[in-house]
């Protein structure tokens, strides 16, 4: 994820970070302009068309379809936004339950006991951000044998789970600590489905097609009418629109899927590192 000052207008205007979808449609812009420019030279230069072609008539049909287009762009991604926006609060429930869990099990459990959860808190998270991305990495296992072809976090939680219970009958946690304790570890694995549920369940195929058509075939006709006014400065004009339409739909697909690695995606590594590092501090 990119961490930036909103303040400091003039760095977003004049620099070009990874994040930018400008490096990414920059060639197809040149691509599209040139198209523009090839269009205008044979509708103005080489056919000689008169101000009274029927292609002017086409700008009534780009009029008629521009609202109904901008409302399908910020449904767009406004819906990839939310998608985002309900994994972000997913991942706060996560780190704020694992504290909780840290928090009551520190004066509940020996000192063997809190090294066990004090590995095995953090461990959820950062098998959950792999589990989301679709990898599995390796570490040194401590309290715990991992078998990767299985559900790694559901085996985490069982292995957690396992251990209240022991501690249950040996009398450690009696059944109102019990009650309380379990209640955060079921969460866990409450906070996996909801993010597995955002992942496996994108934009609808039909939906995403038709909104890419749409802008191609919007961007495409646009010089047959606007060269007849704007002449070659449809070259960089067609060339704007481009870069802010197709920028809308390349920051929704990114967002959409808000557990990966990409420049505008969740910062899911900073935050099991904070995770380990409270738990830590609690459990120590």
């Amino acid at each position: 994820m990119v961490y930036y000052n909103p303040k400091e207008w003039f760095s977003f205007i004049f620099k070009i970070d990874k994040a930018d979808t400008l490096r990414e449609l920059f060639p197809l812009i040149l691509a599209v302009s040139a198209y523009a420019g090839v269009v205008t030279y044979l509708l103005i230069d080489f056919w000689q068309l008169p101000d009274t072609s029927l292609l002017r008539k086409v700008s009534y049909i780009h009029q008629t379809i521009g609202f109904v287009f901008s409302l399908l762009l910020a449904f767009r991604i406004n819906s990839a936004y939310d998608r985002w926006w309900e994994g972000r609060k997913i991942w706060g429930s996560l780190t704020n339950n694992s504290r909780n869990l840290a928090i009551k099990l520190k004066y509940l459990v020996n000192n063997t006991d809190a090294a066990f959860f004090n590995y095995m808190i953090p461990l959820y998270a950062r098998s959950l951000k792999d589990h989301l991305r679709d990898v599995y990495v390796p570490e040194q296992q401590q309290f715990i044998t991992i078998d990767q072809n299985k559900h790694v976090p559901n085996q985490i939680a069982s292995a957690i789970i396992k251990n209240v219970y022991r501690l249950n009958k040996e009398g450690v946690i009696n059944a109102e600590q019990l009650f309380s304790v379990t209640a955060e570890i079921t969460s866990f694995t409450d906070i996996c489905g909801a993010c597995e549920r955002i992942k496996k369940t994108p934009i609808p195929f039909s939906y995403n097609v038709f909104i890419k058509k749409f802008i191609f075939t919007y961007i495409m006709t646009l010089p047959f009418t606007w060269a007849f006014d704007l002449k070659y400065f449809v070259v960089p004009v067609i060339g704007f629109i481009l870069f802010v339409f197709a920028s809308i739909e390349l920051l929704a697909e990114e967002i959409e899927d808000p557990f990966g690695n990409d420049a505008n995606d969740l910062p899911l590594d900073n935050i099991c590192e904070n995770i380990q590092k409270h738990v830590g501090e609690i459990l120590a």
